[in-house]
This record gives C-alpha cells, structure tokens and sequence, in this order.
C-alpha cells in the first residue's frame, strides 16, 4: 500500500530526519511539505525543507504557512537544541528552488480535494497550518485519508513543561482545534517517541546510505545528540517525528488506545493533551465530549529505530 501524504513540519534536526524517510521510503508518496514556525522561524523552516529535498536530488512542493501560534504570543524557537539555522548549525549549501506561491493551508486544501479519501496529513510541528486548513474549507474532516499528528503526552509527562510537549504548547488553540475536529486522527506523542533511540551506530549507517543528505543528518545529530546527553543522559536522540511516519507505515509496531482528547489553552497546564478512554465513566461527562481519536501508548521501540535505520541505509 503507498501513502500519499502531506508532511507538515518545522525543520528542526529530527524533522530532517523524518524528511528523509517521507523522501526514500517506496510505500510514501510525498506530495507536498507545508512549514511552519517551531523549532526554527518559519522563514528558516521552508529554507530547510527546500534545501532537504535538493540534497535528496528530488524537486517537492513546499508551501510556507503559519509564522506564529492563533492566539498566544511565540516562544523563541529553542537554538540550544536544534541550532540557529534548525540543522545543528552546520555549514549548509545554498538553495536553488523557492517555495509554492499558495499558503500551506492553501496548499493542503487544495491536494486534498483533488484526491478526497486519500491524503494522509502528517503533522509534526505546531498545529496552526491544519487548523487554518480547517478554517478555509471545514469539509475536510470528511475528505481527508487520516491525520497523524505527532505532538501531545498522555502518561509521560511533558517535555517544555511539567505536562506539555512542545508541538503542543507552541500553539494550544490550533492543537485543541485539530484535535477535536472529528477527522480520523492518531497521535503520536511522548509516550511512544521517548522508548525510541537513535544510535550513533544508526546514524552512521544512516550517513552511509544518504549521500549528500546524510552529510546533514549525522551533522545535525550530532548536536541533537549533545542535547539529549545533557539532558536525558542518553547517548544518541529520540526521532520524535519519524515515530509519525513509522505508524503509517508500520503501525503493528505500536499499541493504540481509543478515546477522546482535549487540550488546556490556558494556565498552569496550557498545553497539556487530556485523554479519556472510550467508555471510560468520570464523574462528569465533560472529558469523554470531543470526537473519538486513537493515541499510542505502547511501542517496539527497538524495531521503529531499527525500521527507520533500514529506510535511510
């Protein structure tokens, strides 16, 4: 089965990553990236989308959108993790190509209705392009294959706050919208993307098959991989987003939860993804009023790193 998807991202050293599986796995059909601000400036991130696909040798569309969250003032894009220029702060070749004319939320609605019921969206970032796409045309909900989101944490604590995860608290309202709009959505979030490990043995078999771009990914790991040792006291990184591209493909290699999600736009828990399992009883029915979704909560850690390594080598 091939997976026509739009992959919208904030590139950012693990977005890169997942760029390049979207770009070399045979079962993904890569129609499009919409960017968005996040790890990097929103400029930034179509400059890096752009130059991704040119290492990769291949021409994608990429439509640049949101620059800052609906409501909420941004956050400084987080150089201490991903670098200044989103890759590490390596040395980067210049771009050639420009992006789309269309804004992302253009560019989404657009490719969705000229193949209804088979677009899959792919979010890995803030969540403000899916929630403009939604604002222009709200039939989408109806026309859309599934939305993979990666973002939001259900029993692992947050990773920006006690209790949020960035994707999330970056931009709340646009979240709590994209994920209760009621399309078909799983999320994929901290729960399942930190029992992932990518190794310096992985990365150097993933330098090793990706030519000119494996040049930027085990450059920009690199740095990553400073980060999540001071932080985390793990040698290597957790590839957050490309967790999002391994369930569409793989999912037997998760355990999914059916249920119903909210999310705080406000206070102390601003960010924070709510779950309530379906059929769960509460003892008010507020939590279990928004659309059922599919969260994953269980992985094969193990196997996702091994099957992005395979891809990318």
């Amino acid at each position: 089965m091939t997976h026509p998807i739009i992959f919208d991202t904030d590139p950012g050293v693990d977005d890169a990553q997942a760029i390049a599986i979207a770009l070399a796995h045979p079962d993904i059909e890569l129609l499009g990236m919409t960017t968005t601000y996040g790890n990097v400036d929103v400029t930034t991130a179509t400059h890096n989308a752009l130059l991704l696909a040119e290492l990769a040798d291949t021409t994608i569309p990429v439509a640049q959108g949101a620059a800052a969250p609906l409501v909420k003032p941004r956050h400084p894009a987080p150089a201490h993790i991903h670098g200044a220029n989103g890759l590490g702060d390596i040395e980067l070749p210049s771009v050639q190509g420009q992006a789309e004319s269309r804004s992302a939320a253009q560019f989404i609605v657009d490719t969705v209705n000229a193949r209804p019921g088979e677009v899959s969206l792919v979010a890995v970032g803030p969540l403000g392009n899916l929630a403009a796409a939604l604002q222009l045309d709200p039939t989408l909900i109806d026309k859309v294959k599934q939305v993979v989101v990666m973002g939001g944490s259900i029993k692992e604590g947050g990773n920006v706050t006690p209790v949020a995860e960035a994707n999330i608290f970056n931009d709340p309202h646009a979240a709590a919208r994209v994920l209760t709009a009621g399309w078909p959505l799983v999320m994929v979030g901290l729960d399942v993307t930190h029992r992932c490990v990518l190794s310096p043995s992985h990365m150097a078999r993933i330098e090793a098959g990706q030519g000119k771009l494996g040049k930027v990914l085990a450059g920009s790991y690199a740095f990553y991989r400073d980060f999540y040792r001071e932080m985390l006291g793990i040698d290597g990184c957790c590839p957050h987003d490309s967790c999002a591209l391994a369930w569409l493909v793989r999912p037997d290699l998760f355990t999914t939860q059916r249920g119903h999600l909210n999310v705080a736009t406000e206070g102390e828990a601003e960010g924070q993804t709510i779950f309530a399992p379906e059929h769960r009883g509460y003892i008010e029915p507020r939590w279990s009023q928004t659309p059922l979704t599919d969260v994953c909560l269980g992985v094969d850690g193990e196997a996702v790193v091994e099957w992005i390594t395979e891809t990318l080598a």
